[in-house]
């Protein structure tokens, strides 16, 4: 939001700099991103002064030029070589000096003066033209100030030129009421009240509204109240389109907008004057002479002020007159009803509009206004008959026009305060400063904040429609230390705090042992945007389309759905590496995954149907290892994630051999497993199906595993970290090979092992598997390797072989394994 500084101080009377101004602004939350000086005269006319042409006489060696001397209040009078025809003895004038820098006609084309000769005789300055001073056209001659003028003024105090300053504000999205001359001025004298100055927010007077005829009665219309809660109008009949005065002109391209003519200038000048849109309509296009606020059918063709046709949607707001749409109500005009060089009568037209309403539209259509911006954030609900008032009263006055109808206002619901319980010592407890009550009571008077009950330290207070951002206490708080001052808060010199127990296990200390882990592993960790597409949930039946938790205002198409997978987070990740020839990766993830179920009974809470839950997501592609003169290129593979998913497992106190693996039925994998513990699932991991890698035209395989971050916290809860001394007695080893159906796998076997032998039996591994034609039909082969270790004693052959044996004939008996030999 650009701010023009003589613009602004029309409403406060202050000596402040403009420099001063800017700090205050900063201070009190409007933050000011661009400062610079604007010239309303470019160069400043520095080095041009008001002299005096004591003597003028012909040049011996030109028949037009003439020799002067110049008195412009200096020790020694000046000789300038003069051409001008009316350059005469006995003129005021304006003379540039040696080292002036003018800019003719305004140009950015500068023209510096020097010492020079003219024709053989010195000239030590220049006489100056309007033109040349870049302050008008006129090149008849130099120009003829009054005889009173003082010799030796500079030019820019004499001609009264005044530089503005263009304060840029970097608005964040809840101070809508900040997006004007008098919201900012608001603020400026709200925190000069607080200092104990006696100053005054100064509005424009509207007391000379009145209606000249009825002439130009428009009906109008509201079909859609909700979306249109208030909607006002009247007409100006006999305008006359011209050029904006200069000083119209000049505020509105310090506010960075550029002057049309004086119809179209008026509506932009009371936008940033009040921060209340409106919008002129040539009232001769207005079909029927009547205006209805409706919504148009889906697909309705409307060309836009742009040319570009638009097909409306349904929930679009149109203002329409009694045949055809005219304007997308609050974000952009039609093509043919808007004021153009013929327009004579005009419907002006002031509203509050839907935010929301207001957002999906723009978002909708591609569009961003300064309407659509002020409307979609909440602007002030009772601004808008005041504003129609100045833009007609401006209409009058510089375009000639006449009021020709009574002001149409359709209010059916008037906006109210915002009321709620100010607790002055909960002001103190929030700000942590004691702050007088008296100046407490001053800011909320400057703030508009309107004093309705008290009961001791309870205030009940109302405050404007127009501040949308404070409606609960606490952001009554945050207004009131924006005016007294964020540095007026001191910083304590001794820290007051009481001891705090965590839950445990502590959850971002685990968050943070799994993202250590995993960084160790060679994983980097990627961090996504909760809001995703809802077409990558299309066709899927692990994740149904329905389940997804839709965004009831979306930015766009493509985040209009929160996550329900960590999985196409990772696949965009992964597709914008390989793009960019990183194609070797080890990525993870941490973060939540939303989840709505329409079947949960909601009556009582609404939020029931909504869930969330935290996950990890682990994404391996590429190489696992990079080639060298000693080592070959090794891809990843599916094991290359198995085995990072249980060594993070093991790290959380998690023995994977008490979970129970099943095959994955996702339709996200071509090929998956399911790690189980009792019906919940902890792991999910597998091949990404080839399917989902084409939406994202991705030709090398991924794996991917995600984890139920819940359930693994549990289990680190049940974890207890021991420490025993090391066993004095040597390790023993002996191998098993054994011959099963392949529906047997290693897990039973080793299940079946260690119920067998639960004293010796320390460690079982699987070390070979072998399949193949030497073997029976459906059968294979399995090498396993067995540790025993006994903590008392050493173990000598009688004790292993008979627990081997054991071992065996547990594998033969329940498993069905034959022992090889």
């Amino acid at each position: 939001m650009e701010i023009s500084f003589n613009w602004l101080k029309k409403y406060v009377d202050t000596k402040l700099s403009a420099e001063e101004v800017a700090t205050i602004l900063t201070d009190i939350g409007l933050e000011v991103e661009d400062f610079q000086k604007i010239e309303t005269v470019k160069g400043g006319l520095k080095g041009v002064v008001v002299g005096y042409v004591a003597t003028c006489e012909d040049h011996p060696d030109s028949d037009h030029l003439h020799i002067t001397t110049v008195d412009v209040g200096a020790e020694e009078k000046l000789q300038i070589v003069c051409g001008a025809p009316n350059c005469r003895q006995g003129l005021k004038v304006l003379c540039a000096t040696v080292g002036s820098v003018l800019y003719p006609n305004g140009g950015d084309e500068e023209f510096k003066i020097k010492r020079s000769k003219i024709r053989g005789v010195e000239s030590l300055g220049m006489l100056c033209a309007e033109d040349e001073l870049g302050i008008g056209s006129s090149h008849d001659g130099i120009m003829e100030l009054p005889e009173d003028a003082p010799v030796g003024m500079s030019a820019h105090e004499y001609l009264g030129v005044k530089d503005d300053y263009l304060i840029g504000i970097g608005l964040t999205p809840n101070r809508i009421d900040a997006a004007s001359h008098i919201g900012v001025a608001r603020d400026l004298v709200a925190y000069l009240r607080s200092k104990g100055e006696d100053v005054k927010l100064t509005l424009p007077s509207v007391d000379d509204f009145k209606v000249d005829n009825h002439d130009l009665e428009i009906p109008v219309e509201v079909e859609n109240p909700e979306a249109a809660p208030r909607y006002a109008g009247l007409t100006v009949t006999d305008c006359k389109i011209a050029p904006s005065l200069e000083w119209m002109q000049n505020e509105l391209r310090a506010a960075g907008i550029n002057p049309k003519n004086n119809l179209v200038d008026i509506t932009n000048y009371v936008l940033f004057e009040l921060g209340q849109p409106l919008h002129a309509f040539d009232a001769d296009k207005i079909e029927g002479k009547k205006i209805v606020v409706k919504n148009c059918a889906k697909g309705t063709p409307f060309i836009t002020l742009d040319g570009v046709e638009r097909k409306l949607s349904a929930e679009d707001l149109m203002i329409c007159s009694a045949e055809r749409p005219m304007c997308i109500g609050g974000v952009f005009g039609g093509l043919d009803s808007g004021i153009s060089d013929t327009t004579v009568n005009v419907f002006l037209e002031s509203a509050y509009f839907n935010p929301v309403s207001i957002r999906r539209s723009a978002k909708r259509h591609g569009l961003n206004t300064d309407a659509s911006f002020r409307f979609e954030r909440g602007i002030d609900p009772n601004m808008q008959v005041y504003a129609l008032k100045r833009a007609a009263l401006l209409m009058k006055e510089l375009a000639g026009g006449k009021i020709s109808s009574e002001i149409i206002d359709i209010n059916p619901t008037p906006a109210s305060d915002f009321e709620f319980e100010l607790s002055l010592d909960r002001v103190n407890s929030l700000i942590g400063k004691q702050i007088p009550e008296e100046t407490v009571r001053t800011i909320l008077d400057a703030l508009e904040v309107k004093i309705i009950s008290e009961q001791g330290r309870i205030l009940k207070v109302a405050v404007p429609p127009y501040r949308v951002d404070v409606q609960r206490e606490a952001d009554l708080v945050e207004d009131i230390l924006r005016i007294y001052g964020y540095n007026n808060v001191e910083i304590p010199q001794a820290v007051h705090s009481t001891l705090s127990y965590a839950p445990k296990p502590d959850k971002n200390k685990l968050i943070n042992i799994a993202a250590d882990h995993l960084a160790a592993c060679g994983y980097t960790e990627i961090m996504s945007n909760s809001l995703t597409k809802a077409s990558y949930y299309e066709g899927l039946t692990s994740y149904k389309a329905e389940n997804s938790v839709r965004i009831m205002n979306p930015l766009s198409a493509d985040l209009n759905v929160m996550r329900q997978t960590l999985l196409f987070n990772a696949l965009e990740a992964v597709e914008l590496n390989v793009n960019h020839r990183n194609a070797d990766l080890r990525l993870f993830e941490l973060g939540n995954c939303y989840y709505f179920n329409s079947e949960v009974e909601a009556e009582e809470n609404p939020l029931a149907r909504y869930s969330e839950k935290y996950r990890i997501a682990i994404a391996v592609t590429g190489l696992d290892s990079q080639p060298s003169w000693n080592v070959k290129a090794a891809g990843a593979s599916f094991f290359t994630l198995r085995a990072t998913v249980e060594k993070l497992l093991r790290r959380f106190g998690i023995d994977i051999y008490t979970l129970r693996s099943e095959s994955s039925q996702s339709n996200l994998y071509s090929d998956g497993i399911v790690y189980m513990q009792g019906t919940k699932p902890v792991v999910e991991m597998g091949v990404v199906a080839p399917k989902l890698l084409q939406k994202f035209d991705l030709k090398q395989a991924v794996y991917f595993a995600e984890i139920d971050f819940e359930l693994i916290t549990r289990a680190a809860k049940k974890q207890k970290i021991t420490v025993e001394e090391l066993s004095k007695f040597p390790e023993v080893k002996r191998d098993l090979a054994l011959l099963v159906d392949k529906s047997v796998t290693f897990a039973q076997l080793r299940n079946v092992a260690m119920a067998a032998e639960k004293k010796l039996l320390k460690r079982i591994t699987l070390f070979d598997v072998y399949e193949g034609d030497k073997l029976p039909e459906g059968k294979k082969s399995y090498a396993l390797g067995f540790t025993l270790e006994d903590k008392s004693q050493t173990l000598n052959d009688k004790v292993i072989e008979k627990t081997m044996s054991n071992i065996a004939r547990q594998l033969e008996a329940k498993a069905g394994a034959q022992i090889r030999s």
